[in-house]
């Protein structure tokens, strides 16, 4: 998996942006899988591990309401997650995780529900309304999958959307740099 991750760590470097990131089920895997790539102190301002559900709120201000009224497994929870740890930790982007990794349903989502979320400067083209991108998954398998089909989804998600800002002259950059065609 750490092809992405070494990815997203060429791309940031490239445009001169930085991430951090929010979990929740991965529980710092996805930190865990973007710190393994030699030169991610360069973009990776670090991240917050929110388990606890009332972390979501207090930490990364995400509405408290929501929270009660929809527990802690939600789109809109992932989406507020990383516009928070974005803000909390000054980044470019965040990146966030919320879902049931198992073994037992929690808030009334059956295990393996899953949502990944990015936040943001979105260009103009990509379609995003100026908030959050928010991927809901279904997820098979036990635990230990579920967790690292999370990490690899969020991971994804970002890199399609910085894919799909690049600009001509970035790549252009991008490829000189790195002795490409």
């Amino acid at each position: 998996m750490n092809s992405a991750a070494a990815e997203l760590v060429r791309l940031l470097t490239v445009r001169g942006e930085t991430l951090a990131v929010a979990e929740s089920l991965t529980g710092g895997l996805v930190a865990a899988e973007i710190t393994t790539v030699p030169g991610a102190s360069k973009v990776f301002r670090g991240s917050v591990t929110a388990y606890a559900t009332e972390l979501k709120h207090e930490l990364l201000g995400v509405d408290a309401t929501l929270l009660a009224q929809s527990g802690a497994v939600d789109p809109q929870v992932a989406a507020q997650m990383a516009a928070g740890v974005r803000k909390a930790l000054g980044a470019d982007w965040g990146l966030a995780t919320t879902g049931v990794a198992g073994p037992d349903p929690q808030d009334g989502k059956p295990v393996g529900t899953v949502f990944v979320a990015v936040d943001g400067p979105f260009g103009a083209h990509s379609g995003s309304a100026g908030g959050g991108k928010v991927e809901a998954l279904r997820l098979n398998g036990g635990r230990a999958e579920i967790r690292m089909e999370s990490v690899r989804s969020v991971l994804a998600l970002l890199l399609k959307e910085l894919a799909g800002e690049q600009t001509g002259n970035e790549r252009a950059q991008d490829t000189e740099q790195n002795g490409g065609f």
